[in-house]
């Protein structure tokens, strides 16, 4: 769905319509799109925006989400029909955030575990979202994680030590192409 989406709309400027037979894609639910270009030696991020609470029907937040990860991710320029064979799409279901519950902030790290949970940092008005599988793909233990966190909020890697931060953690069902426009599997996180 996230692909179709993107190539309609990079041909003709259009989206399609939200329609499916499985009543589950039209329950509310998180939701992030990353598009990520094929290189020789792995992949290399080419967008990626969604939704992280559940505000919309799924379907819907796809949709709205794989156009945006293809031509609003302020961090690239928009992508072009051209380089559709060039990149592989991944969609990551979320589960609600819920708020970490701590009495001192050094609990967090024995609170979250590095690639299984996602995690939102909120402090005054800055938020950052990471995935679950980031730090995976960066090898973060739950210290890192929590630091790279903070930091994606535009705040100092050690911020989630503050007392009036928020942390919020969510779970993802996360689906990936094995190559560009290739067969879709479901990636099990799993720590090495």
């Amino acid at each position: 769905m996230a692909r179709n989406t993107v190539k309609l709309y990079l041909e003709e400027g259009k989206c399609p319509p939200p329609k499916n037979n499985f009543p589950k894609l039209f329950e509310k639910c998180g939701v992030f799109v990353t598009i990520s270009v094929v290189t020789g030696s792995g992949k290399e991020l080419r967008g990626c925006i969604g939704y992280p609470y559940p505000t919309s029907p799924l379907v819907e937040a796809v949709i709205d989400s794989a156009v945006n990860a293809a031509t609003a991710d302020p961090r690239f320029e928009p992508m072009t029909v051209e380089e559709l064979d060039q990149v592989v799409f991944e969609v990551s279901v979320l589960t609600p955030p819920e708020l970490i519950q701590i009495d001192n902030p050094k609990e967090y790290v024995s609170k979250i575990k590095a690639g299984e949970d996602g995690l939102i940092i909120e402090h005054n008005w800055r938020k950052g979202l990471l995935l679950p599988q980031v730090p995976l793909e960066w090898g973060w233990g739950e210290e890192e994680f929590l630091c790279q966190c903070c930091m994606k909020a535009g705040l100092p890697p050690d911020n989630w030590l503050t007392k009036d931060v928020k942390i919020y953690k969510f779970k993802a069902i996360i689906f990936e192409e094995e190559t560009s426009n290739g067969v879709i599997k479901r990636l099990n996180l799993k720590r090495t």
